[in-house]
This record gives structure tokens, sequence and C-alpha cells, in this order.
């Protein structure tokens, strides 16, 4: 819950729910738990390997992205959660160019559809890209003399992160899911990937 009085800037609910939201985006792509191995996919699973080896750098940065707001002091002045979050939501944008990238020339999966997942997992991940670069435009523009406008605003902030982080959850379902879920799951590094938890 939002605490009481807003005008305390960088307050520990504020951040810790910017932190939370950091890190539901940076287990999209992590696999989790997925039922089934199926007979196995040589081809597939070379693809997999593919996308897998070069994503988890980028899952790492926006870990990295994470850990920067959880780590920025409860008590830090304006100026400097606004600076963190900026930086945090660069990475984050930046990563998930990267990513669109990786799976971009990795070619088309070799299941059903698969150019069609390609293509939708390639525009899916442009479009999270530029949505944090317009969260970092957002955080940007935060006032930072007015320590009660300057809390309202985080709190937009932190709202816009929790609809693209959900909507980024839901659009990227398809990678996590069927035979390319399975083959991702057996990769160390979508393995590697999984989010680190915030700190509390």
């Amino acid at each position: 819950m939002w605490p009481a009085d807003r005008s305390r800037v960088g307050s520990g609910a504020v951040k810790n729910k910017l932190a939370a939201a950091l890190s539901v985006t940076a287990v999209i792509l992590a696999t989790g738990s997925l039922s089934g191995c199926g007979d196995g996919n040589k081809e597939l699973d070379a693809w997999a390997k593919t996308v897998c080896d070069q994503a988890s750098a980028q899952v790492k940065k926006i870990n990295d992205a994470n850990t920067h707001i959880s780590n920025t002091p409860s008590n830090a002045k304006p100026k400097d959660v606004r600076s963190a979050d900026s930086t945090a939501f660069g990475q984050i944008s930046d990563a998930y160019k990267a990513l669109a990238g990786i799976v971009g020339k990795a070619g088309d999966p070799p299941v059903d559809n698969g150019a069609k997942l390609k293509q939708d997992a390639v525009g899916d991940l442009n479009s999270l890209s530029t949505a944090y670069a317009n969260l970092r435009k957002q955080v940007d523009a935060l006032p930072v003399s007015d320590q009660a406008k300057f809390a309202d605003g985080l709190k937009s902030v932190s709202d816009n992160l929790a609809k693209v982080s959900k909507s980024g959850e839901q659009a990227l379902d398809t990678l996590r899911q069927g035979e390319v879920g399975q083959a991702m799951a057996k990769q160390p590094g979508c393995q590697d990937s999984a989010a680190k938890p915030s700190k509390s």
C-alpha cells in the first residue's frame, strides 16, 4: 500500500514497488517450471541454445537495473532517485532492444507457426523497449524541487511500470509455452535468467 504521506520522497513503499515491478520484467524470458520435456528436437534445442546463451546477459542487465533501484537509499534526494530510475529504465530499454535483435537473428524456431512466433516476439520486445524508454522520459520530467509533486509523479511512474510489466508478461507467454518453452527451459542461459528477489 502507498504511505498516507506521499510527500516522503524516496519512501520505502514507493521504491520497493518500483523494484518489485522491475523484478517481474526480469523473469519475462525466464521459462520457470514447465511440465514435460517431450521427445526432444535437436533443431529446436539448437535454436533455444542460440537465444538463451545470448539472452542471459541481457536479462542480467535487467536484474542489475532492479538492484540499482533497490539499493537507492529510502531517504535519497529526489534528484538521486530520479537519476537511479532513469538509468535503470534506460538500461532495461536497451536490453529489450538487444533481446529483439537476438530473437530476430536466431531465425524462425523450427515449430508450427515458427515464423509468426518469432515475428510476434520481436515485435513485443521492441514494444517493451519503447515502453521503458517512455518511462525514462517520464522520470526525467519529474520535478525535483517540490517533494510532494515528485512523490506523486513517482507513484504515477510506478503505476505505469506495473502496467508495462504485466503487458510484457502476457505478450511473451508464447515463448515460454509449448515446445519452444520446453526447449528454452532446458538451456542453462535461460535457467540462469531468473530474477533476483527484490529487497523488502
